[in-house]
């Protein structure tokens, strides 16, 4: 995929951050009520709280994203990970994750986590790919669906030999450190 770009947040692919969420959503699960939030508002919920939204483009198609929700004290949720139907299994989840991680390590994020539901095994398996492994949950998940947690061990070389070389990182806005 060699025109695959990975890109920042810009308020006219809010649309596209929906949609793309809610294919997933409406496929495997259902819409909770904080996803309705969060996708309803991804500038407010997610970006204005010191976090990050990048979109998988192919030419002038936004055909994947990933989220970086800041939890706060450098703690970041991977979440809203979404690419459609059409693009997957093409290395374009793969790009948004290295792209995730990297962007996490680039403001200097203590801590990395997400959590996803067991049934998503294909899902589940990029995720280790990228040296993410299965921890206890601190509390219990706002996500009724999510019934698996895992983290990011900070360092964790697994990613470095999996990087797409035809992805392209385009960055429009500068990453900034984490308050302590």
């Amino acid at each position: 995929m060699a025109d695959l770009q990975i890109v920042d947040f810009q308020p006219s692919y809010a649309d596209a951050f929906l949609r793309l969420n809610l294919e997933w959503l409406e496929k495997y699960f259902w819409v909770e009520e904080i996803d309705h939030i969060v996708l309803s508002d991804p500038q407010a919920e997610i970006i204005d709280h010191g976090g990050y939204i990048l979109f998988a483009k192919l030419g002038d198609d936004i055909i994947g994203t990933a989220a970086l929700k800041h939890q706060g004290d450098g703690t970041f949720e991977l979440t809203k990970m979404a690419v459609t139907a059409t693009q997957q299994g093409a290395g374009v989840g793969r790009a948004l994750m290295i792209a995730s991680i990297e962007q996490f390590e680039s403001v200097g994020g203590k801590k990395l986590y997400l959590e996803t539901n067991s049934s998503l095994s294909t899902a589940i398996g990029l995720y280790q790919s990228a040296g993410f492994i299965h921890a206890v949950a601190p509390a219990v998940s706002e996500y009724a669906r999510a019934d698996t947690y895992m983290i990011y061990p900070k360092g964790s070389k697994s990613l470095k030999s999996k990087r797409n070389p035809h992805s392209k990182r385009s960055r429009t806005a500068k990453p900034h450190k984490c308050a302590e």
